[in-house]
């Protein structure tokens, strides 16, 4: 093998994709398209990824979809198969979310609580990554770990935890 397998898309269950589609617009500022609705719903984030000077590269930023639990498209039958409803118990599959410049963990955090989801932690750093952060999980079990890069020399704020 000269070139690695990757990745190319990730999908989250839902029990309502419409429902999840509002949630995440009004959390994320992601657009989202119904391709058909109810069924399996495509998010377009927009824009590039940035380079280090801040300006977009030629990359698009990866897209993600929303599929629902009852009968997760595509499958060759047209019926779905079992299981047809969220896994809510256990570990599962975590997204990890760079928090653009203008906008803030708080923000994202208070729009997630007041539309039905769980904050799971606020305020951390990880030395390991650099990296400070805080996690939600929506209403449909998905959880969201917020991501702000630490930079060359990071401060840990008072009152934050840190490992």
């Amino acid at each position: 093998m000269t070139y690695p397998n990757t990745l190319i898309f990730v999908d989250f269950p839902s029990s309502d994709p419409e429902a999840t589609a509002e949630f995440y617009e009004a959390v994320f500022g992601w657009e989202v398209e119904p391709r058909p609705a109810g069924v399996f719903h495509r998010i377009v984030p927009g824009q590039n990824f940035q380079l280090d000077d801040g300006t977009q590269s030629p990359t698009g930023n990866l897209h993600m979809g929303i599929h629902n639990a009852a009968n997760a498209r595509p499958h060759p039958d047209p019926d779905g198969v079992e299981p047809r409803h969220l896994a809510t118990d256990g570990r599962a599959a975590r997204v990890w979310i760079l928090v653009s410049e203008d906008d803030s963990m708080d923000r994202i955090l208070g729009e997630a609580d007041k539309r039905g989801g769980e904050v799971l932690w606020r305020d951390h750093y990880w030395a390991e990554f650099n990296g400070f952060n805080s996690a939600f999980k929506d209403p449909w079990g998905n959880t969201f770990i917020l991501w702000n890069k630490g930079g060359d020399d990071p401060q840990i704020p008072e009152g934050w935890t840190n490992e």
